[in-house]
């Protein structure tokens, strides 16, 4: 009786030696230590705090580009429109014919939104102060090119925004709308 007392007792302490150590491990699951995080956590709190914080930053980069291209049109427009006040001709092609203009080696016909252009002899490049989009418009071509892009002969242009043509040398060019000469 005596020995079965003492197996009794030694599975007792076995069995609260083993309850201890889960009790110590479990209580330490959880703990600042070892932080226990549950998936109903991350995606019900966690990724719509995340998401969130992402959208806010997204939104302040989006106003700062804004602002940013803001002052390089405001920048842009006030040079061509400083340039066409300066210019020593101004001239508006009536809509249905086309006007022949020469420019000697060095001079900007400025054109205004919709004024058309086309390069007859010599060689001419784009000016365009938002370099951000397209210069000219490439109706022959049907394509578009950016500043400092020469023209090609007989290709016809047309203006999306102010924009101008810088004669490299002796050009002629055929135009059709309003533009200034600088």
């Amino acid at each position: 009786m005596k020995r079965r007392k003492l197996r009794t007792a030694f599975c007792v302490m076995l069995v609260g030696t083993v309850l201890a150590a889960f009790v110590a491990i479990a209580a330490e699951a959880g703990s600042q230590g070892d932080p226990l995080v549950t998936l109903s956590y991350l995606n019900d709190t966690f990724l719509s705090e995340l998401l969130g914080k992402v959208d806010e930053k997204i939104a302040q980069r989006d106003q700062e580009i804004l602002r940013e291209v803001d002052k390089s049109v405001d920048a842009a427009t006030e040079e061509i429109l400083d340039a066409v006040d300066g210019a020593d001709t101004v001239g508006n092609a009536s809509a249905a014919v086309y006007q022949e203009v020469t420019l000697s080696a060095g001079q900007v016909l400025y054109g205004s939104a919709g004024c058309e252009v086309m390069l007859r002899s010599g060689s001419a490049a784009c000016v365009s102060a938002d370099k951000s989009t397209p210069g000219l418009v490439d109706i022959t071509g049907g394509g578009t090119i950016n500043d400092g892009t020469a023209l090609q002969t007989n290709h016809l242009y047309t203006m999306t925004a102010d924009r101008g043509v810088r004669a490299a040398d002796a050009v002629t060019l055929l135009v059709r709308g309003s533009y200034a000469i600088g």
